[in-house]
């Protein structure tokens, strides 16, 4: 059993009480998180406890949590609340996952590749792969969407109905809760990655990832056994893509 010293317990605690206060710090103001075996120790099983992970990553160090009962993760509610229309639903949010989940696919080319394999991506391109993806969910008849549903956990028919109803017609009609645009959404959905700091614009409607996110993704995101299955699913759909298009050029 190891034994600590008082004061190396209350430096840790100190250290750990900024990150869970703040979610990040500069590396300079936690020299002996960096600097000290013990103490990063010590910080990294207080973290652990309360179900989140310590990332260094270029200046900074982030706390993120790795679980929804962690008391740090973003809740559905809160999301809902800070940023999405004062009439969203869960489809909403379900919406908003799958979007991200494309958009950090189209980096990795489909989760097969450990390091990100393009540099940027334009929002628009982003909405086009976005669209094909539920498109191609759209092709299964509901008894395989209901079964689909029980084993990702994921509600595929409250997404394309959620889809379907976004106005990407009228881009130039007042947006309201129920007639927001599909780029409207996505570009909502690039707001939040943005205070998420996951994102950057840099410029010409074109993102990048940040490197907090690369380090999420990479040391996390991808060796998550339920999010991988959920990821070979939907990055499935591009063979069934081109199954689709060989058939109506077939017809």
């Amino acid at each position: 059993m190891v034994i600590y010293e008082q004061e190396q317990v209350v430096q840790a605690f100190k250290i750990y009480s900024t990150l869970a206060i703040n979610g990040k710090a500069n590396k300079d103001d936690l020299r002996l998180y960096i600097a000290d075996d013990t103490i990063r120790g010590l910080v990294n099983q207080f973290a652990q406890e309360m179900d989140c992970i310590i990332l260094v990553v270029g200046d900074m160090v982030y706390m993120v949590p790795l679980a929804i009962y962690s008391p740090f993760h973003v809740s559905n509610q809160s999301i809902k609340d800070k940023h999405l229309p004062s009439k969203a639903v869960n489809a909403d949010i379900y919406m908003m996952y799958i979007s991200i989940i494309i958009l950090f696919g189209e980096f990795y080319d489909s989760y097969q590749n450990v390091e990100a394999t393009r540099d940027f991506i334009r929002v628009g391109d982003w909405l086009n792969v976005v669209n094909q993806k539920v498109l191609s969910i759209k092709t299964f008849d509901e008894e395989k969407l209901l079964e689909l549903e029980e084993r990702y956990e994921y509600n595929w028919i409250a997404i394309i109905d959620k889809w379907d109803a976004l106005d990407d017609i009228k881009e130039n009609v007042a947006q309201t809760a129920r007639t927001i645009s599909r780029m409207s959404f996505i570009n909502m959905v690039k707001r939040f990655l943005e205070k998420q700091e996951l994102v950057e614009e840099i410029g010409n409607d074109e993102i990048q990832l940040t490197e907090k996110a690369k380090a999420i993704i990479q040391r996390y995101y991808m060796e998550l056994e339920h999010n991988r299955e959920i990821l070979e699913f939907i990055y499935s759909l591009e063979g069934k893509e081109g199954e689709e298009n060989a058939s109506h050029i077939k017809n």
